[in-house]
């Protein structure tokens, strides 16, 4: 495992992080925006009008539009206008390749430290129905789709783990079972060999195979939570990690209120590994 680039610096809390047309695009929470940048660190910044400064994301259209969650599911067009596909509050989003569009959310709030409430996942397929798909999800976050439309994995934050569902041709979820415990994931990616790369809920990731085996380990500065993950490149050989300082002693609270109106800790990292991304 090669030593951290810092690829990037000065943000909110990076999060949502996709390689696309030869760029990584993630999300700016805080500043509320879009950024892309290339891998030598040149980058836009793109604001866009989600109207909360944290829990949104972001994905794509087999088409190439771009979707983001938040206050509502917006579309963005190519000619520049903006279009509300959903009035469905969520968390984060994957696309599969048939344009079927996975959210997911828990209806509590987390910043204010009320208490969880389990989450779901919904579906919205190109023809614009939205349904729930899965429910008692324990604080979702991150999520991937295997390249044969056929696997979801999501995150269950708050029980320290990934679950796998079947997906099934209409688009739902079935056969509901473990990929790995004893973590804590938040944003994760998906490699070419089907082991995930997730985060362990202090200031490592590793990358797990189905069953929980722990193939490769990372070890961040302490105080630096890595919130997402992704896999990209020249080669699908870059490991981008989306960090920001977290202190483990500090209330969920405190740390997102310094996060907010303190200085900007937030940093893109770059690690170079063996296995590339899926394509």
């Amino acid at each position: 495992m090669s030593e951290p680039k810092v690829l990037l610096s000065g943000l909110g809390i990076p999060e949502s992080p996709r390689w696309h047309d030869d760029r990584l695009w993630f999300c700016n929470w805080i500043d509320q925006q879009v950024v892309a940048v290339d891998p030598d660190g040149k980058a836009e910044y793109f604001d866009v009008p989600v109207e909360q400064l944290m829990g949104w994301s972001i994905d794509w259209l087999p088409d190439g539009r771009l979707l983001t969650t938040g206050d509502k599911l917006r579309r963005y067009e190519p000619d520049g206008s903006v279009v509300v596909l959903a009035d469905q509050k969520a968390n984060e989003i994957v696309v599969d390749g048939r344009g079927n569009a996975y959210l997911n959310g828990a209806d509590f709030d987390f910043a204010g430290g009320e208490a969880p409430k389990p989450g779901f996942i919904k579906l919205l397929t190109p023809d614009g129905r939205l349904r729930e798909v899965a429910g008692d999800i324990q604080f979702p976050n991150g999520m991937v789709i295997t390249p044969d439309n056929r696997t979801l994995v999501i995150s269950e934050s708050f029980a320290g783990r990934l679950t796998a569902f079947d997906i099934e041709p209409a688009g739902g979820l079935s056969n509901r079972r473990v990929f790995a415990e004893g973590l804590g994931p938040d944003g994760i990616c998906l490699d070419a060999e089907g082991a995930i790369w997730v985060s362990t809920g202090g200031s490592s990731v590793v990358r797990v195979i189905e069953g929980g085996e722990v193939l490769e380990r990372v070890e961040l500065a302490s105080e630096r939570a890595p919130f997402a993950l992704a896999l990209g490149g020249p080669d699908g050989r870059t490991l981008f990690v989306m960090t920001a300082e977290w202190r483990p002693g500090d209330s969920i609270g405190d740390n997102l209120g310094r996060l907010t109106g303190g200085p900007r800790t937030g940093e893109v990292l770059a690690f170079e590994v063996s296995v590339p991304g899926v394509i």
